[in-house]
């Protein structure tokens, strides 16, 4: 059962997020009741993500080699930084489109580097595999990009530093319950 709740969390959280892309005259319609509706769905599949993941039988599909944590984790602080450069407008941001969007790919890609379990590959690779329809479709609704004006390094170093301390809450988190992410 926990693999199809795992599928089921995934399928609604990747048709909440592309309804708008993929239906904008539906969505358009629903004004703004209809943020609240995909609101719930993205709860709801949340929930569902992390009760299938945490009840799936352990498949091992693959053994991965214990030198990918070091690129794992570099990979997530990364995405933490991509993320963070998505509020504070670097230079960096000004060269990156779809900065959260690249922040969850890094993410994604480190977690299929460390995780060989078929629920890891599920759950990762179906956010990867969302990520990247998501970059393709808004590329495709909205060819044209204003890079953000007056972008400093210093705004980069900034956005840096505020993804590391989130990293580091994660880590603790991640720590708490059970998943020690830094090598031994």
């Amino acid at each position: 059962m926990g693999y199809v709740l795992l599928i089921i969390g995934i399928a609604l959280w990747s048709g909440a997020h592309l309804f708008k892309r993929l239906a904008p005259a539906r969505r358009a319609e629903m004004g703004d009741k209809g943020k609240g509706l995909v609101a719930v769905l993205l709860l709801a599949s949340i929930v569902l993500m992390v009760i299938g993941f945490r009840s799936a039988n352990v498949v091992q599909v693959w053994f991965p080699p214990s030198f990918m944590i070091h690129i794992a984790n570099l990979l997530v602080l990364i995405g933490f930084w991509f993320f963070a450069l998505s509020a504070i407008p670097g230079k960096l941001s000004a060269r990156v489109r779809h900065k959260q969007l690249t922040g969850v790919k890094s993410w994604a890609v480190a977690h299929l580097l460390v995780n060989g379990d078929l629920a890891s590959i599920l759950l990762f690779g179906g956010m990867l595999a969302w990520a990247v329809v998501s970059v393709i479709l808004i590329n495709k609704a909205e060819p044209t990009w204003e890079r953000p004006a007056n972008a400093s390094v210093g705004k980069d170093v900034l956005a840096f530093f505020v993804g590391a301390v989130l990293y580091g809450v994660v880590a603790a988190i991640h720590t708490w319950l059970g998943y020690y992410p830094f090598p031994v």
